[in-house]
């Protein structure tokens, strides 16, 4: 049986990397997929979105546009790293395919619903800001508790990015991410923190991309060595990181992450530290005498180690064999 799935993205590189695995790995049922600012502008997360799924033969997944701002920080993006266009400005024409007309908190619903009633809950990979997750958990808690599991890319235990404390998704609205784990306590739906701890595992050669460039002119290995060798230039480095798409990948292959149970709460008011996952990594059986706050409710598999080249390995096979 394939496990159905809903991606949730702001595509930027590595969350088109994560597409790219989605649509195409024999054992996912990509069932649609959900658009929210972040790496950049709504407009061009959904024209990016819709550029990947055509490339990898899939533009019937349904897409739709989410939230564009977070629910209260001023909206920022990551285009300084992603390129203008937020997905390394290949220069690839327009997609053909059109944006369903439902919000994306209905086509969450909607989705969800479906695959709940046909006994498969669906796996939902949040690789942005959590803006719609959030949302999505306000207006239809019955929803949000019929989701399989969550499986997010954001946070760190031990390492951040946009700011000192803080990784990006989780620092773009971490009133979001709070909410969605309070959620998941509530409606006891299991959730995996996918963070910058492995985020930079996965390598990809720039020879790995030239093999990749050589299997075709406008699809998915083309895309994909395009992506690659746009990030080892900007970081003038011979490999780059399929980023997002270690967390898809984990979802066929987990074994090749290691994961530990532990609480996960997120940092709202510090004023060097908002946006920070606070992974609790203490031993509980302590004295917790000291500690005002006590453990955070939500309990998270985090992933901690990962083997890079395993993951890299199922990415780019991935690709090879969807020809």
């Amino acid at each position: 049986m394939t496990l159905p799935v809903i991606l949730d993205v702001d595509t930027g590189v590595d969350d088109a990397c994560a597409l790219i695995l989605a649509a195409l790995h024999p054992d996912l049922d990509l069932r649609a997929v959900t658009c929210v600012g972040g790496n950049a502008p709504l407009p061009k997360v959904v024209r990016n979105t819709l550029t990947v799924l055509e490339a990898c033969g899939h533009a019937t997944v349904p897409v739709s546009a989410g939230a564009s701002h977070p629910l209260l920080e001023r909206p920022v993006d990551a285009r300084h790293v992603h390129g203008n266009d937020g997905m390394a400005d290949l220069g690839w024409p327009a997609p053909q395919g059109s944006l369903d007309p439902r919000h994306a908190i209905d086509l969450l619903r909607v989705t969800i619903d479906a695959a709940a009633a046909e006994g498969t809950p669906v796996t939902l990979v949040p690789l942005a800001p959590m803006t719609n997750i959030a949302l999505l958990a306000r207006m239809y808690p019955e929803s949000f508790a019929r989701i399989g599991r969550i499986v997010f890319m954001g946070g760190g235990a031990r390492v951040s990015n946009a700011t000192a404390s803080a990784e990006f998704n989780v620092f773009h609205d971490p009133e979001a991410t709070a909410i969605v784990l309070d959620a998941s306590v509530d409606h006891h739906v299991p959730v995996t923190m996918y963070g910058l701890d492995v985020f930079y595992g996965p390598q990809i050669t720039l020879a790995d991309a030239e093999e990749l460039a050589a299997l075709d002119e406008r699809g998915p290995g083309a895309l994909g060595a395009g992506l690659m060798r746009f990030m080892s230039q900007r970081f003038d480095s011979g490999s780059a990181t399929i980023g997002d798409a270690g967390a898809v990948a984990m979802l066929v292959d987990p074994g090749a992450v290691r994961t530990e149970r532990l609480p996960v709460r997120v940092e709202l008011s510090g004023t060097w530290t908002r946006g920070r996952t606070i992974v609790d990594t203490r031993d509980w059986s302590g004295d917790m005498d000291h500690d005002p706050h006590g453990l955070a409710h939500a309990h998270v598999d985090v992933a901690l180690e990962i083997d890079g080249p395993r993951i890299a390995r199922l990415w780019l096979d991935t690709i090879r064999e969807a020809r």
